[in-house]
């Protein structure tokens, strides 16, 4: 049998009860209220808000979470499972170690968020959510529902086999996202320089969304911008530099299937052009710019 008793029977469970999916059905009413809050501000400005584009993208997200509840539990959950059973010790949840895995898969979403914007494979579940060209609450919520199938959760199974448990990384995980639902907002000003200096804020992350030069591919952070300042991918925002929101390929389509599968399309038709099969297979880990010569 591919998977033993215990296992599905740890399966089942989580699937009854995803710890992740209750924090955003508990956050959703909070979603759904800052957003029709910022509408009325916005709401005469095209270059701001388009009520249309705001409802697919709550609709986007809708997607992405349904596709987390029908198939987390076979595509992820198991390899999760499996690391806990092999952990290299036990680590016992207090105060102390849940500031600890907060921190910690706080650093695996910047691994996993920079490598989503330098490898075309991740990318290309990565890119429903940069493409808009607008920037309010509604943009968090254009998630791609090929998520769970493109392996960017592979980035926190090192947390459980160092003796985390999955279900306390999935929160930590869950409540970093609820946080930056309120980052994506054009009417959010810059705050206290110590605040800025620590968290990802909506000035820094206006910025991650552009595509200026000087702009793209910096700001990674999730709760956190000090990884950012670590790794030297940090970029502040220019108040004579106005941003521009979007990507240097823009796909304009009311199709959510379009929204979700684009650029899977577009590596395809890359990798059907002619040469090697390993020039070919280069377009799955190269960066999405790249092209061959041949």
């Amino acid at each position: 049998m591919l998977y033993s008793v215990p296992l599905l029977q740890k399966i089942v469970s989580l699937l009854a009860l995803d710890e992740r999916q209750v924090i955003f059905m508990v956050a959703t009413p909070f979603f759904l209220a800052t957003a029709f809050w910022e509408y009325r501000r916005i709401r005469h400005d095209p270059r701001l808000m388009d009520l249309g584009e705001a409802i697919r993208n709550f609709i986007l997200g809708a997607g992405y979470q349904l596709t987390e509840l029908l198939f987390a539990g076979i595509v992820s959950f198991p390899v999760f499972y499996w690391a806990y059973q092999h952990r290299l010790c036990t680590v016992q949840l207090n105060v102390a170690t849940g500031l600890l895995l907060f921190v910690l898969v706080d650093l695996c979403f910047y691994a996993m968020h920079r490598v989503s914007h330098r490898v075309r494979w991740f990318w290309c579940s990565h890119v429903t959510h940069h493409a808009s060209e607008r920037m309010n609450f509604s943009t968090a919520m254009r998630q791609n529902a090929t998520n769970v199938f493109s392996g960017n959760w592979l980035f926190y199974v090192p947390l459980a086999w160092l003796g985390f448990n999955p279900v306390w990384i999935g929160v930590c995980f869950a409540l970093s996202l609820v946080y930056q639902f309120f980052i994506h907002s054009t009417l959010i000003p810059r705050l206290h320089p110590w605040i800025e200096a620590l968290f990802n804020t909506a000035n820094h992350h206006r910025v991650h969304h552009a595509r200026n030069a000087g702009y793209m591919d910096t700001n990674f952070g999730g709760v956190l911008i000090i990884w950012d300042r670590l790794f030297g991918s940090f970029a502040a925002e220019q108040e004579k530099k106005p941003v521009i929101y979007g990507i240097h390929r823009p796909v304009y389509t009311r199709s959510l299937l379009l929204s979700w599968l684009h650029e899977y399309r577009d590596m395809w038709r890359d990798m059907r052009k002619p040469g090697s099969l390993p020039d070919r297979l280069r377009h799955l880990w190269m960066p999405p710019e790249w092209t061959r010569n041949r």
